[in-house]
């Protein structure tokens, strides 16, 4: 079994900074949700289409570890994974990397914990119905092979 990662590249702009030149530790959160978003879509997993069917995704779970910083002009890549749990619950692993020089350095490691709610009842789903199961089992599987 393997442990498939999704990448995404991103450039730090003047935005995502202090005054320092040092990214705002929110900036990493909003990078690791871009790279989620695209990974799912990459997928065919479309996270707007899981909305219109009547369901969100809130984070209950949020934790990074600090390695060292990106600054100003950096190269940078977000490396994501679904972490394989066969429960309705979706925990996304992720690495965020300076790649400005050849080296890869790591700068963030994180997680995020994800769970399913009807917006209409505004509760949390046990067990996706029917008709979203075959989407979460794809993900799992594009990440297990």
């Amino acid at each position: 079994m393997t442990n498939r990662w999704f990448d995404y590249g991103f450039r730090v702009q003047p935005h995502h900074t202090d005054y320092g030149g040092i990214v705002w530790h929110g900036t990493y959160v909003q990078w690791m949700e871009a790279a989620r978003v695209e990974c799912l879509r990459a997928l065919e997993f479309a996270f707007e289409d899981f909305v219109k069917a009547g369901y969100d995704l809130p984070v209950i779970d949020l934790q990074l570890r600090y390695h060292q910083p990106l600054i100003l002009g950096a190269k940078g890549l977000v490396r994501t994974r679904l972490d394989i749990q066969r429960s309705v619950r979706m925990n996304w692993l992720y690495e965020i990397y300076d790649t400005t020089e050849d080296a890869q350095k790591l700068c963030i490691t994180g997680q995020v914990l994800l769970v399913p709610i009807d917006i209409s009842k505004r509760k949390i789903v046990r067990h996706l119905p029917p008709e979203l199961q075959p989407m979460l089992d794809s993900l799992y599987q594009y990440f297990v092979d």
